[in-house]
This record gives structure tokens, C-alpha cells and sequence, in this order.
């Protein structure tokens, strides 16, 4: 127990039904640990290692947005003189090893108080038990606790039982080692995850001057790098659902380190029960977020509970889950009524969700660059029909057609419309091609804005794209959009009616081709295809106001795919739709015809735009090439 604040846990809470279809799929993973409990040692230790043989690399997706930290907090009961029970702690290595690519694993970091009394024999027994770790090439860091070493001495304290199995020396051929201070009572450790490299800052249970002195340095030298510290003790909680508070320790740390390292998001730390956590202004005022999570003084020690801080950088979370590996894998041969308790813990500061704008957060020390405009010969890629962008000139009466066939476009403005309605604006999706978009201020009561058409001659006029094609368009829309005044405006649409073309079944006033938004912001790709004489309808989903979107609609010659931001939609019908029913008539650009004229203009803003005359697949996109 922590000598220091024993405090009482709260309630504890039941099984989840999730936690015991989990638990059965742990059976692989269980039977080692149920071994171990059986088989002689020299039969156990023969059969572990031959199941670990037989796993694969430790390779994790070092670009995916979304990975996992393991965090163990103190193991001390586990390990406590001649009660040695390294079961639990095995079971929660194992699990991280069956589940290192599904949860897209990273790194594991324990929290100190890995032992009771700091003794020899006890650290023999654990230091074996991270040999799980070892021999997969899992990169993870350890520190000090104060169960660990004479808790009145600082990293200046010299040789100790801690230092022979956990020091410097046990990390020399794990590629993410860092490095250690001069007393190896500090580390720290790298690792790659979401395209970029983070750091693993492992303090001493107290560090010295020189300890302070020497984690700024690492900092230093790593000037872009997210920095996680785990240390054994920064901030507690009275109770079970209170704040955490930074202890006397933890203020020094805060002062002397945390406060004034800006790069610092997230401390974690044991020590303390019963778990809690607090989000406190750092001096750059930016956000630090400080998480205690220690278990020791449940059912079997905490029976070596982990926490999965499991990040997603596209969501901007960071989700946090805490269960019993070693419980789980017990589950098919029946639990005890403790253990049906611990098995996997729910509570608010147990399992929850961190919101951090990861970029924000981060751009006071690593500010993301803008992707660079690329050139417009690099989007004419084979088949491209039309490509028009607004970036080579601010001309908004007359914009030339990429490709040279000629289908260029000129402004149509309708009577009594101010010329800014109409603009040229350097507002683009961050993922665009083009660094510039026209900004079409249209409005419904009464009828104003401008928009752009082909001209009568243009070759794209009469294509019917029989074989197949794809059109992209990036748009953003503002945030005084209103339903009542600019719904059903359209990004693209083709002039002439489904009743013109001898369409009998649907609306004979609707155009033939149309990309519009409906009243909720919905895309709505209706087209009256060469084979029907309906329309066929691809559907999008509400969309923000105040956000770039790129729209790609994707028909191979049989069925038609609409994407946003290179995600197909869920209303993509399947109905066969061959091709684009054509009049020979002009394209708009923001305009809509209804009835034979002008019935809406788009409010808002549209950047580059392309067709093709094939269907192109996600990775030929303008947003990704």
C-alpha cells in the first residue's frame, strides 16, 4: 500500500456483457497464465515460449491516426517477499501481444511500485515477467517507486535492486530507448505513431536538480515531439469521482518541469488510489491533462490491471478503457464473485473520453506545414474531361478549361446583382490542389447572384458519358447559409429539362443533371441516366456549415458512387444507371435551372472542379494525389 494516502476506492461496479464476450475471446491468451498456475515451472516456462514463438513481428501501423498506450500501474502486492505471483502481470503482457495489431499497439508504460520492499528476489521475479515484452521487441519504459527504493532518497540514491534489472542496461537493443540521465534512474524513450514521433518521459519517484535539469534537455533536443510523462506520483483525489489534485510533489514538478515544458500534454502517475484526473492551463495556456490510475487496493492487488489510452487523431479523442487482462482469461473456467467485479471497470474515471484538437494543441510547437498547391498539369490525369481551377488569376467573367478543350467558362449575372457577388477568394480545402476558390453569393428571395456556364460550343456539352465518369468539386458553405433563402442550389448541374430530353418519370421541370444541396445541407446527385427515363439519386448526409468538403461522384458504366471527402456515402442506390442524359446545352457552375430558368445560386464557395470520362478510384482523387 502507498505509505503516504491510503484512501478508500469508491463503489465497484459489475461485469459489463461486453467484458465477458471479450473474455471469451481471450481464451488463447488465458491458456498460459492457466499453465503457469499448473505445470511445473520448467513446463510452463517451455510452453509460454513456444506460443510466443509463434507470433508475429512486432510491426504496429506507424501512420494510422488511431493507436494505443498500454499503462500499468503499480504491480507491488504481485510481488511482495516470498508472495510471488507474477500470473496477473503475464496475463496483461500476453493480452497486449494478442491484441498489439487490432488495437494497433505502440508502446506500454508501467508507473512504478513495480515491487513491495525493493528486494532482489522480488525484482528477479518481475524483470522475468517483462521478458514477455523483451522477447517480442514491445517498447515500453519503467519507473521508480517508492516501494521500489528507499523512498526518502532522490535518483542521486546510487546502486540499488531497482537499477540491476530496470536500468539503462536493459533497454541497450530496444530501438525506442532513448536514453537515460547520468544515474539511469531516468529515461526516455521514442516512438513513432501517426506519421510523427512522440516521446516517453520516465521520471524517478523524485527526481534531483540534475533530474529536472536533464529532462529539459531531452525536451530540448526533441523540440517537436508530443511529450507523455509517466512518473509515480504528481495528482490524487479524496474520493472516488473527485478532481485530481497536484500533490506537494506534484506542484514542485508542475513548477519546476511540467508548467513551462509546453510540449508535456499528458503525465500520468500511480501511488495514490483511488483514480481521478484534471486538466490544468500550462504557461504557454494550453492544456495539460493529469491522470492517476492505481488499482492495488482491490481484489488481488489490482490483479495487474491495465488502462488502453487508445488516440485518434482524425476524432480528436483520446478514449481510455481499464480492465483485467488476467480476470478476463480466467472467465471460461468460471469467476468468483470478486473477480466478477474487477473484471472490467466502468466507472467515470475508469473508462472515458479525453477531446483534444491535436493540432491545435501541438502548433505551438509542432504547427502542421499546408499541403503545397500542386501543379494543374499534375490533376489532367487520363480521361479528365474538364478541369477548372482559381488559382492562376482573379478573373471571375472568363475561366479557361485545363485540359485545352475548350470547355471554359463565362459569368452570367443576373439583373440588379452587385459585382461582388461573384468573387474571387483565396479561402481553398486544405487538401486542394488549387490555393483559391470563387465565392458565389446567391440568394432565392429575390432571385440575385452569378454564376458560370460553358459556352454553346463546348465539347463537354454533349458527352454522355456511356462508359463512365467521375466529378469532384471542393465547396465550403458559411455560416449564415439558410434553408429558406439557399437550399437546392447547385455546385454543378447541366442546363435542359428531363421533359425536353423525353424523360416521363419524374419531374419534367428538373434539369437532366444536378449536384445541389438540399434544405439540411444534403448532397443530392440526381441524374436521369441514358437507360431510364427516372432520375437516380445519390444521397449525402448533413454537413457543417463552415468547413471545406470535397464531393466526388463515381459511376463505373453500371452503378453510381457518391463520396465525401473520399468516404462513399450510405444512400448510394443500386439501381443500373448508364451514363448522362445530354441536350447538347451548357454546364453551370453554381446555377440552377428549374422550368427553363435560373431558379437558385449557390451561396458559398467552390474550389477546383474535374471531370472525368472514366471512374476513377479514391486514390486518384484531387484530394489525395
Amino acid at each position: 500500500m502507498c505509505d503516504t494516502h491510503h484512501i478508500p476506492d469508491g463503489p465497484q461496479l459489475g461485469a459489463s456483457r461486453r467484458s465477458l464476450l471479450v473474455g471469451a475471446g481471450l481464451a488463447g491468451a488465458a491458456v498460459a497464465g492457466l499453465t503457469a498456475m499448473t505445470a511445473t515451472p520448467a513446463e510452463a516456462a517451455e510452453a509460454v515460449q513456444a506460443a510466443e514463438a509463434q507470433r508475429s513481428a512486432w510491426r504496429p501501423d506507424t501512420d494510422d491516426s488511431r493507436f494505443t498506450l498500454v499503462v500499468m500501474p503499480d504491480t507491488q502486492y504481485l510481488f511482495d517477499g516470498a508472495s510471488i505471483h507474477p500470473a496477473p502481470v503475464e496475463a496483461s503482457f500476453r493480452y497486449l501481444l494478442d491484441h498489439a495489431e487490432d488495437e494497433n499497439i505502440v508502446f506500454m508504460s508501467h508507473l512504478g511500485d513495480l515491487t513491495q520492499n525493493g528486494q532482489a528476489a522480488e525484482f528477479a521475479a518481475i524483470g522475468d515477467a517483462f521478458r514477455i515484452l523483451d522477447r517480442r521487441g514491445v517498447p515500453y519504459s519503467v519507473v521508480a517507486g517508492n516501494h521500489d527504493i528507499a523512498s526518502s532518497t532522490d535518483d542521486q540514491r546510487g546502486p540499488t535492486p531497482y537499477l540491476d534489472v530496470f536500468g539503462p542496461a536493459r533497454y541497450r537493443d530496444a530501438p525506442s530507448f532513448g536514453g537515460a540521465s547520468p544515474d539511469g534512474y531516468n529515461t526516455y524513450h521514442l516512438f513513432r505513431a501517426a506519421g510523427r514521433e512522440w516521446l516517453v518521459l520516465a521520471l524517478d519517484w523524485r527526481p534531483s536538480t540534475a533530474g529536472i535539469a536533464w529532462a529539459k534537455g531531452v525536451i530540448a533536443a526533441h523540440p517537436q515531439a508530443p511529450v507523455i510523462l509517466t512518473t509515480h506520483e504528481v495528482v490524487y483525489a479524496d474520493e472516488y469521482g473527485d478532481e485530481a489534485q497536484l500533490s506537494d510533489h506534484g506542484q514542485a514538478l508542475w513548477d519546476e518541469l511540467i508548467d513551462g515544458s509546453d510540449q508535456i500534454f499528458l503525465t500520468l502517475n500511480g501511488h495514490y488510489w483511488p483514480p481521478a484526473r484534471t486538466t490544468v492551463k500550462n504557461a504557454a495556456g494550453n492544456d495539460t491533462h493529469l491522470h492517476i490510475t492505481n488499482y492495488q487496493n482491490r481484489y488481488y492487488g489490482g490483479a495487474a490491471m491495465i488502462r488502453l489510452y487508445r488516440f485518434d487523431l482524425a476524432r480528436g479523442t483520446i478514449d481510455v478503457e481499464t480492465v483485467s487482462p488476467w480476470i478476463l482469461g480466467r472467465a471460461a473456467k468460471g469467476l468468483n464473485e470478486l473477480e466478477r467485479e474487477e473484471i472490467e471497470l466502468t466507472g467515470p474515471q475508469d473508462r472515458f473520453s479525453v477531446e483534444i484538437d491535436f493540432e491545435r494543441r501541438f502548433a505551438g510547437f509542432a504547427p502542421v506545414a499546408p499541403r503545397p498547391a500542386r501543379p494543374a498539369a499534375r490533376m489532367l490525369i487520363p480521361g479528365t474531361a474538364a478541369y477548372w481551377r482559381f488559382d492562376a488569376s482573379h478573373d471571375t467573367d472568363r475561366v479557361a478549361d485545363l485540359t485545352g478543350h475548350g470547355n471554359d467558362l463565362s459569368r452570367i449575372t443576373v439583373p440588379g446583382t452587385a459585382d461582388s457577388a461573384l468573387a474571387w477568394s483565396a479561402e481553398h480545402h486544405p487538401d486542394q490542389p488549387g490555393h483559391a476558390s470563387l465565392y458565389f453569393g446567391g440568394d432565392k428571395s429575390p432571385l440575385r447572384g452569378a454564376y458560370l456556364r460553358t459556352a454553346d460550343n463546348a465539347p463537354l456539352n454533349s458527352a454522355t458519358f456511356r462508359s463512365g465518369y467521375t466529378v469532384e468539386a471542393f465547396f465550403k458553405l458559411p455560416a449564415d447559409w439558410d434553408s429558406d433563402r439557399n437550399a437546392w442550389a447547385a455546385l454543378l448541374s447541366r442546363w435542359g429539362l428531363s421533359g425536353e430530353a423525353g424523360k416521363t418519370g419524374g419531374d419534367p421541370d428538373e434539369p437532366v443533371v444536378t449536384l445541389s444541396l438540399s434544405g439540411d445541407r444534403e448532397l443530392q446527385w440526381c441524374v436521369y441516366p441514358l437507360n431510364l427515363d427516372a432520375s437516380v439519386t445519390n444521397w449525402g448526409h448533413e454537413l457543417p456549415l463552415g468547413v471545406w468538403w470535397h464531393a466526388a461522384v463515381v459511376n463505373d458504366g453500371r452503378h453510381t458512387t457518391l463520396y465525401i471527402d473520399g468516404c462513399p456515402v450510405a444512400r448510394n442506390p443500386s439501381t443500373r444507371a448508364v451514363g448522362l442524359t445530354a441536350l447538347g446545352l451548357p454546364w453551370l457552375l453554381g446555377g440552377y435551372e428549374y422550368g427553363g430558368k435560373i431558379d437558385q445560386i449557390l451561396h458559398g464557395w467552390i474550389g477546383d472542379v474535374r471531370i472525368a470520362e472514366r471512374a476513377l478510384k479514391p486514390g486518384e482523387f484531387m484530394i489525395s494525389r
